[in-house]
């Protein structure tokens, strides 16, 4: 049996960064933070806490933080259910992973429809999500994995659109004799980061391979589409991000194909799944209403 202040010192530590704002979110001071920490690394045989700035998690420490996070969802759940739960208490946290296009496009929508909830979003690609589930260092994800994932359950949501797009501009410099291999083995592309392989995939869905190629990489949804707009490269947009730049003509389509469907799937811990009823309606619902069944 883990002590609760032991494991709250190590979760302040890691939440924050820093063992002097996790004194003053404890409401001890920053030496009793470090001993809490300290013994629990004893007991337990292992580093917790990275020192340093910021101080980080280990692994193990990323673990227990979110056993840290279960429990206060369990109880939260629990006081609810008998009738306990004061008006201005602490709210728990649920950790989730999720793409930046679904934050950007419909995600928001659904964190919204939740209340007497916090949330600490892990953002990365689509297809690396559930990965962060697999480790136990979110309860729930949105991902591209369809599972299953031990330990948890999955739902589908839908698919999530994507237009190959870009400025006027840029597609009568670099396609001005048409789009094939050889020109996008030369026009510099968009990408979000390493591991973003949806421009690969709409090359080798039309032309049957992804050369390399100068590439941009530009970590944000919206910065994704300003990056276009101004002609930097061209990329894969979400389409709720894009139409009405498409639309007047801004940006256009390098594709008169049908759009690259992306499908994705909400997977939650079985650990916390009655206290994640809630959450998993509301991603559900606006799903239901922003994404492509």
């Amino acid at each position: 049996m883990f002590d609760p202040a032991l494991l709250q010192a190590v979760a302040a530590v890691a939440t924050t960064g820093a063992f002097d704002r996790a004194a003053r979110r404890l409401g001890i001071t920053p030496s009793a933070v470090s001993q809490r920490v300290k013994l629990l690394e004893e007991r337990m045989g292992t580093t917790l806490i990275l020192r340093g700035q910021p101080c980080r998690p280990t692994p193990a420490g990323s673990r227990l933080c979110r056993h840290v996070e279960e429990m206060a969802l369990l109880e939260h759940g629990l006081r609810a259910d008998l009738g306990a739960l004061a008006p201005g208490g602490t709210l728990p946290t649920v950790r989730i992973a999720v793409n930046a296009d679904s934050l950007a496009t419909w995600f928001v929508e659904a964190l919204a429809g939740v209340s007497e909830r916090l949330f600490d979003l892990v953002i990365d690609d689509e297809d690396h999500t559930a990965e962060w589930l697999r480790r136990g260092e979110v309860s729930a994800a949105v991902a591209t994995a369809p599972g299953p994932i031990a330990g948890c359950s999955s739902r589908p949501l839908g698919a999530l659109l994507y237009e190959a797009t870009a400025s006027p501009r840029f597609a009568a410099r670099w396609f001005a004799n048409g789009i094939d291999l050889a020109a996008l083995a030369l026009a510099p592309s968009l990408v979000f980061n390493g591991k973003d392989r949806l421009q690969d995939r709409w090359m080798e869905r039309r032309f049957g391979a992804a050369p390399a190629r100068p590439v941009h990489a530009i970590p944000s949804s919206h910065g994704f589409v300003d990056a276009a707009l101004a002609g930097l490269g061209w990329g894969m947009n979400p389409r709720a991000l894009v139409a009405e730049h498409l639309q007047a003509g801004r940006l256009v389509r390098l594709d008169d194909g049908e759009a690259l469907a992306v499908p994705l799937f909400w997977h939650w811990s079985r650990a916390v799944e009655p206290a994640l009823g809630g959450l998993t309606q509301a991603v559900r619902t606006a799903a239901a209403r922003r994404l492509e069944p």
